[in-house]
């Protein structure tokens, strides 16, 4: 019996074993090529899969996922006999497992030698500069190199980007002095610049308030003009319209003579002409008040004669201003009306 129990524990270990490499589970976006006594037979997709046990073999099990493979900084020399080195990583996806597995031995080591091999042949086409500043040019230039020698790989290239390109160290220390004189030109420029354009605005301000001054003046000087002339031209209204006579006029230029001599710093006294004709009315109005209150004609108090036209009478702080001799060209004592003219008795 022990004989026959170890031939059907076999028998099981076989039957399990057997089991299991019959049932292939592919995951998802994953591929795997099956061989049949070394010859590829067919390819596997994700899911569910049988194969023939002991006959059939997977042989590897492919990504079919995009793969991103950054490559080590390579030294390209460009086209002004510069070293310069470049980081490059490739974005690929395979496409064809078939292709992948039998076409090329490691699809990977093959890509990034022809990374290198087409950076070296574009970049040395190219100076410092243009590398520098071309950085979507070479990029352009790679894809298209890789994707025409990767496709009957089962691969396709999606980008090609450069990580980083690293000039000597010569090289960029002059690179930064002449970016730092450029920025310092670009800063001088701005600020002559803005101190040109501040300089335009204030003169444009300045101009347009020294304008808005004179408007402001004439208009000022417009309506004054207007205040004075309606004052005229009511106070000459006014008196047309009451028909003043001589003695009220005298009287106006006796109130309006003490205003002349107010101020500190008035030193002279202009008379006009016309004080003396005043005077003479104010006189006659007197003479015919006294003659009404008497019954008699009294003679009208003498009146001092009118100076000549603008003749300058120096002022008295104490007494006022005084009349001036114009022949002896000295001042006369000033003349007191209340003591000048009499008295008028009501008997």
């Amino acid at each position: 019996m022990e004989p026959v129990l170890i031939v059907l524990v076999v028998l099981v270990v076989v039957a399990f074993i057997a089991l299991i490499k019959t049932i292939q589970v592919i995951p998802q976006a994953s591929a795997a090529i099956v061989e049949r006594f070394g010859r590829y037979t067919r390819t596997l997709n994700a899911g569910l899969n049988i194969v023939v046990p002991f006959i059939d073999r997977v042989r590897n099990r492919i990504d079919l996922r995009e793969q991103v493979v950054p490559f080590p900084p390579q030294p390209v020399i460009t086209q002004d006999n510069l070293v310069v080195n470049i980081d490059t990583v490739i974005y690929y996806q395979v496409t064809d497992p078939r292709a992948a597995t039998y076409e090329v031995a490691s699809y990977i080591q093959a890509i990034e030698q022809l990374t290198v091999t087409t950076l070296r042949n574009i970049i040395g086409s190219m100076d410092l500069e243009s590398t520098l500043t071309s950085r979507e040019v070479i990029n352009a230039g790679l894809r298209g190199v890789l994707d025409e020698a990767t496709g009957k790989w089962g691969i396709r290239v999606n980008r090609v980007e450069l990580k980083a390109i690293e000039p000597p160290t010569s090289i960029q220390d002059s690179m930064e002095k002449q970016m730092r004189a450029d920025r310092d030109k670009r800063a001088a420029i701005l600020t002559a610049e803005g101190q040109r354009q501040a300089q335009i605005l204030k003169a444009e301000g300045e101009k347009q308030a020294e304008v808005l001054k004179a408007e402001g003046e004439a208009q000022a000087a417009v309506l004054r003009a207007d205040g004075e002339a309606a004052a005229i031209r009511t106070v000459f209204e006014a008196i047309h319209d009451g028909d003043a006579d001589q003695k009220l006029l005298a009287y106006q230029y006796l109130q309006t003579l003490p205003e002349l001599a107010k101020g500190d710093s008035n030193k002279l006294w202009i008379i006009p002409s016309e004080v003396g004709d005043a005077l003479k009315g104010l006189g006659g109005a007197f003479t015919g008040l006294t003659g009404g209150v008497n019954g008699g004609a009294v003679a009208a108090p003498s009146v001092p004669q009118a100076a000549p036209a603008a003749t300058q009478v120096p002022l008295d702080p104490a007494s006022g201003p005084r009349p001036v001799d114009t022949e002896k060209g000295a001042a006369r004592p000033r003349v007191d009306p209340a003591r000048e003219y009499p008295k008028i008795d009501p008997e």
